[in-house]
């Protein structure tokens, strides 16, 4: 008897030309503009994609006769982005407009609510409220897409969220703000200090006008907040994530960074602990020489993820601009035409509270500390005992005093110690102690290390 054969699985065609995918975007500045000339000049290629053409057929921005360098003429114009929303002509809603509240969040909600995909860049908006906005998508069954909201152009939403899926990931992390980025690789390339560089990137765009949300680390903290969520599968509590900017870096500890083989970084790191419990921090760390994120420079984005199975995976690309953002943006759209469906935090779950991180105290790992000090005898004897009747145990010291001018008699000289693993906790108690010190001159900085041998 002849076999039986069953029929390959087909997906349904579409015509590109007769059932466009149509498009509102708010929110036109940078990212906005950047997609409306991706989806023009890519259109051929993106609709083979897609199963179908995708269209925009309105907008919403502040100011309508801003000169932006594109024909908005063919485009419906809401003056207020939430009437776009009710738009009976727009299939997905494209959320541009950035922040954690106000327009941005309105018009991703009601867009959920009224089972309209979304496809946002806005990380803030989704390491704040995306709890809520997951719950909404999830009872509505509608697809809430933001590959664009971490590291621009990288895919690593898709790598994490689909690539990764089978495995069991433990740590990820990485650089994740390019502003900070070309600021400590420029210092450290030029030995110019920290103002000078920040005048440098705000004048050639990298850094904005108010540059506080980049270089205290809060950029880098939302993006952390949502790879974290990924990863392990459940929603994070963004108000529990650590946060330490870059703005008390000096030209010092960059110095004695490259002279001991290590580069200056912030980075964003989560893992899960030996206890199965969070760790999630943002913060300057030296990375050691050969580690995949020692050597990414200037703008450029980098993530490191680590699973049981995958073993070690390196994201690397341009974390921002126009090009970059708008390509991820696109790719979310050519997602949501092809029918695809996954769980916003890339696991089924029924809810519950965001998973909080421990607090730093419990952090472990070595860490740098350089104290400046009055060059008196005995003053390395008395801060190697604030560390040992703290428990941290001194793995080296670095000192370099030809640097220093002499005031008085006696010259102010950095002292550099690098630690064994231990307790943050610990570091802390000791660093109390230290500064306490007579002959110690100003604040010990500490900074944690990865890629220690």
């Amino acid at each position: 008897m002849k076999e039986k054969t069953m029929p390959l699985y087909a997906p349904p065609k579409r015509s590109a030309e007769s059932s466009p995918l149509r498009l509102g975007i708010v929110g036109l500045g940078t990212v906005g503009v950047g997609v409306l000339r991706l989806l023009e000049k890519n259109a051929a290629v993106i609709a083979a994609r897609a199963g179908c053409a995708l269209k925009v057929v309105a907008v919403s921005s502040r100011d309508r006769h801003r000169n932006r360098g594109v024909d908005l003429s063919g485009y419906r114009w809401y003056e207020q982005p939430e009437a776009l929303v009710d738009d009976p002509e727009v299939d997905v809603v494209i959320e541009l407009i950035g922040g954690a509240e106000g327009a941005a969040r309105s018009v991703v909600k009601k867009a959920l609510q009224a089972v309209k995909p979304v496809v946002t860049a806005n990380k803030a908006l989704i390491a704040v409220h995306g709890v809520e906005l997951a719950d909404i998508a999830q009872k509505n069954s509608v697809p809430l897409m933001f590959e664009a909201a971490v590291a621009g152009g990288i895919p690593v939403i898709k790598a994490i969220r689909e690539g990764l899926a089978a495995d069991h990931l433990y740590w990820v992390g990485g650089i994740l703000n390019g502003t900070c980025n070309y600021i400590l690789s420029t210092m450290r390339k030029t030995g110019r200090d920290f103002a000078e560089i920040l005048k440098e990137a705000q004048a050639l765009g990298y850094a904005e006008a108010d540059p506080s949300t980049d270089i205290d680390g809060i950029d880098t903290a939302h993006k952390l907040c949502i790879l974290a969520a990924l990863s392990f599968g459940m929603p994070v509590d963004f108000s529990s994530i650590y946060i330490e900017g870059i703005r008390h870096i000096g030209a010092d500890d960059l110095h004695f960074a490259e002279k001991m083989g290590y580069r200056l970084k912030l980075l964003g790191i989560s893992c899960l602990t030996r206890n199965g419990e969070l760790e999630a921090r943002v913060h300057p760390c030296l990375v050691a020489g050969g580690h995949p994120l020692g050597y990414v420079d200037g703008v450029f984005n980098a993530i490191v993820a680590k699973g049981d199975f995958i073993g070690q995976l390196t994201l690397e690309g341009p974390g921002a601009g126009a090009g970059p953002t708008a390509t991820a943006v696109v790719a979310d759209l050519i997602d949501v035409a092809r029918g695809s469906t996954v769980p916003v935090w890339g696991a089924y779950h029924s809810g519950g509270s965001p998973i909080r991180s421990v607090s730093r105290d419990m952090f472990e790992g070595p860490y740098y500390i350089r104290v400046d000090v009055n060059d008196r005898p005995g003053v390395v004897a008395d801060i190697t005992a604030c560390l040992r009747d703290c428990g941290v145990s001194l793995k080296s010291m670095l000192q370099e005093e030809e640097r220093y001018e002499t005031e008085g008699t006696f010259k102010n000289v950095p002292l550099v110690f690098i630690t064994h693993s231990t307790l943050e906790a610990s570091v802390m108690r000791a660093i109390s102690l230290i500064s306490a010190l007579p002959q110690v001159v100003g604040q010990p900085v500490m900074i944690r290390m990865i890629g220690h041998t």
